[in-house]
């Protein structure tokens, strides 16, 4: 058995679509442990772009089971069109390589009214995506979620309702002035929803202890990154979920076993979605640059990613945080179209010179210390080790030395063919 797990490293969006598809062809499992369809995973196949937000990248392979675990906060209405976008692409889901957890909890449609009231109303704007993923966590914390398995009983589900709906009730009519639906129109609409749902339920957590036992290669996707991590992140610019290494043991759970591997994915520079403080953040011409030839832009919302140089003490702190093994570095191509290159190497804080962030760092007071590289201008046409060029090798070098772990992967492009491996996974 090999267990492995796929974590962004820095904000989300750091490409772990493209890299969790190519690695799950080689898993008997794939499973996602946290987060909501807030996510998005961008894969481009020949060409033709799928957006994955709640099925893991493993149904593009017919051999491996895709698990949606319990951790997982699940939208049934989001899930049906993504289910219809998938079957489009050609790709065939049953329940043999689809299975979602009886136990996952679920998004209402009161959960989305809050969070977008929140948002819109309230006096902190967080960034969210308004999906009702915080308020479904919220629920779930608070132990009056709703759970998958509730939306098979319709009198069983109102009663759910009712106390869910609770003290929301007050917020909508007394703080937010917005409609809701009653309980008798919410409860039959995601019990209808919940009978296109339920051939894929089972008993996730049976399920991955069996194949624990029969030595199967599994993989663990995760979503967002761990400077998002509701602990571990620049709270309360945050997501709701665990999104570091630990996420996956209250997420999806596996018994008797560790994840022997833990690759970080990491962009060659730096983005972040959404409010909260950036230290490396380029308000000039090179970070519009980077911005406009990376396209980033969020493969859910649409939103602007601001861009910065490669932070290495917040990568150091990620490293620490989820005892990262090796880091896959994306978007080196971006890079090749810039005639500067800096990395930051440590900041200036409250009168210290500090090469690691921490915990409830005030990031804001933070001032970046950078190191000027020599840019690299690979076109990568070889795709091999001994082809980079000895300022990319650098770079590379630069990152391995500071983080004490290897890079293992080099991704120049959306194409599954434009990736090089440096270190067999499987």
């Amino acid at each position: 058995m090999k267990t492995l797990a796929i974590i962004g490293a820095q904000w989300g969006d750091e490409g772990k679509g493209k890299i969790t598809d190519l690695l799950s062809e080689k898993c008997d499992v794939v499973v996602r442990y946290q987060g909501g369809n807030n996510a998005g995973h961008t894969i481009i196949v020949d060409g033709k772009k799928i957006v994955l937000h709640l099925i893991p990248s493993g149904i593009l392979h017919p051999h491996c089971a895709s698990v949606i675990g319990h951790g997982v906060v699940f939208e049934p209405e989001a899930f049906q069109k993504e289910l219809q976008n998938v079957a489009d692409a050609g790709i065939k889901v049953t329940s043999e390589n689809l299975k979602i957890s009886e136990n996952a909890t679920i998004i209402t449609s009161y959960n989305k009214l809050l969070d977008a009231a929140r948002e819109s109303q309230g006096s902190v704007k967080i960034g969210t995506t308004g999906k009702g993923i915080g308020p479904a966590y919220e629920d779930k914390v608070g132990r009056r979620a709703v759970k998958l398995k509730d939306l098979f009983d319709l009198e069983n589900l109102k009663k759910k309702l009712a106390r869910n709906l609770g003290e929301k009730e007050i917020l909508f009519k007394h703080r937010y002035n917005i409609d809701f639906p009653s309980i008798e129109e919410e409860a039959a609409r995601l019990f209808e929803l919940g009978k296109k749902v339920q051939p894929f339920v089972c008993d996730t957590f049976s399920f991955l202890d069996k194949a624990v036992q029969a030595n199967k290669k599994i993989l663990f996707e995760g979503a967002q990154g761990i400077l998002l991590d509701v602990d571990y992140g620049t709270y309360p610019f945050v997501t709701s979920s665990s999104t570091s290494l630990g996420g996956i043991y209250t997420g999806a759970g596996i018994p008797e076993s560790s994840v022997q591997e833990v690759l970080a994915i990491t962009k060659a520079y730096t983005t972040r979605v959404g409010e909260g403080p950036f230290p490396t953040e380029l308000f000039d011409e090179v970070g519009e640059k980077i911005q406009t030839i990376g396209k980033e832009f969020g493969a859910t919302t649409g939103r602007k990613r601001r861009c910065g140089w490669l932070d290495l003490p917040l990568l150091k702190y990620s490293v620490k945080a989820s005892n990262l093994t090796s880091i896959a570095l994306t978007k080196l191509d971006i890079l090749c179209f810039v005639d500067e290159l800096k990395v930051c190497v440590a900041y200036e804080y409250e009168g210290k010179q500090i090469d690691c962030a921490y915990p409830g760092i005030d990031l804001y007071k933070a001032k970046p210390v950078y190191k000027t590289l020599k840019p690299f201008k690979d076109d990568f046409t070889n795709k091999t080790d001994k082809d980079l060029s000895p300022e990319l090798n650098a770079y590379i070098k630069e990152i391995e030395t500071f983080l004490g772990i290897p890079v293992g992967i080099l991704a120049f492009g959306p194409e599954r063919k434009e990736i090089l491996f440096r270190k067999n996974y499987f």
